[in-house]
């Protein structure tokens, strides 16, 4: 998920495909949604460690709100395969374009970040990569495999594109052996050609029902955004086709409006909504929810990982 982050020219060249776009005023955030600007000591170690191993974080590209507290207690989730996506969605704060050349030392800066910081769960995610041939499957099988070698008791999530049309992607991935295999969602079907034009809801719906079927013990995770335009309704079948692809952890979060070219925020949801969402979904079979203003993919995902395991073994003691 994308967050606020700057406009005027400099938001045209991160994103040319907008140019065209009429603007959309960006609305006034309510309190809940207020958080402090990042600054501190912790914060400043974190984003020197990313520049000096030339590590891109979602944190940044994605301009998310969570990234002072998050790098304050040396939470980063790491953005590989560049900096520039193949892609155009119109939530994203992501640059657009051309992409950048593969940097082959990459998967062992990662594994250094994670070893330096001393993490106990890590977040590897990527733009898209439609350029490469598998989507840039390998590279995020090379990466786990570093982590595994520099830090062999850091547990890894990854959070992947689609690899649509990539045959044998998603095989490469799962087996490399990550610990939580995450693809989000990110909004209902009927948004998807106006919010994820390059996309399609069902090729991310078989791409979660794949890595199950590829191994079943495997930790699955979804994401999707409020606020774009959607309605209850629809939220709760995006909750039905999750559970029918055996998803285990979903999250939800409010959508915010990067910029005025980007998609506008149709309402900000309310606290108390995001507690009745939790409630369906829990109701509807995942073994853990996220649902929050301020919920994001990465958000808290080690503490989450570990709640995720205790979890699924109450529920197989209880079955068993």
């Amino acid at each position: 998920m994308t967050h606020p982050g700057g406009i005027a020219a400099p938001s045209l060249l991160r994103h040319p495909e907008k140019a065209h776009r009429p603007d959309s005023p960006i609305p006034r955030k309510p309190d809940w949604l207020r958080v402090k600007a990042p600054g501190s000591p912790e914060y400043q170690a974190t984003r020197r460690l990313m520049r000096e191993l030339s590590l891109n974080t979602v944190c940044e590209e994605a301009a998310c709100p969570n990234i002072g507290e998050c790098w304050k207690q040396k939470h980063a989730t790491v953005m590989i395969l560049g900096r520039v996506c193949t892609r155009a969605c119109t939530f994203c704060n992501v640059a657009t374009g051309r992409p950048d050349l593969l940097d082959p030392h990459e998967p062992e800066h990662v594994a250094a970040a994670a070893a330096t910081l001393g993490l106990s769960h890590i977040v590897v995610t990527s733009v898209d990569r439609d350029d490469l041939d598998d989507g840039g499957a390998e590279h995020f099988a090379r990466t786990i495999t570093a982590i595994r070698s520099a830090a062999p008791a850091t547990t890894i999530e990854v959070l992947t594109p689609d690899f649509l049309r990539k045959e044998g992607a998603i095989e490469t991935v799962v087996a490399a052996k990550p610990d939580v295999f995450n693809h989000n969602i990110e909004t209902v079907p009927r948004l998807y050609g106006e919010v994820r034009p390059g996309a399609r809801y069902f090729q991310s719906l078989r791409l979660l029902d794949q890595v199950k079927r590829l191994d079943p013990a495997m930790f699955t995770k979804s994401g999707i955004m409020v606020g774009l335009g959607e309605d209850n309704t629809e939220v709760l079948q995006v909750m039905d086709d999750l559970r029918a692809a055996e998803v285990d952890f979903l999250t939800i979060g409010q959508y915010l409006q990067p910029t005025p070219k980007h998609h506008p925020i149709a309402r900000f949801v309310t606290p108390d909504e995001f507690g009745i969402y939790r409630r369906f979904a829990l109701g509807k079979g995942f073994l853990m929810v996220s649902s929050s203003p301020l919920t994001r993919s990465s958000y808290h995902a080690g503490e989450d990982f570990a709640e995720l395991r205790a979890a699924r073994a109450a529920k197989l003691a209880a079955a068993g």
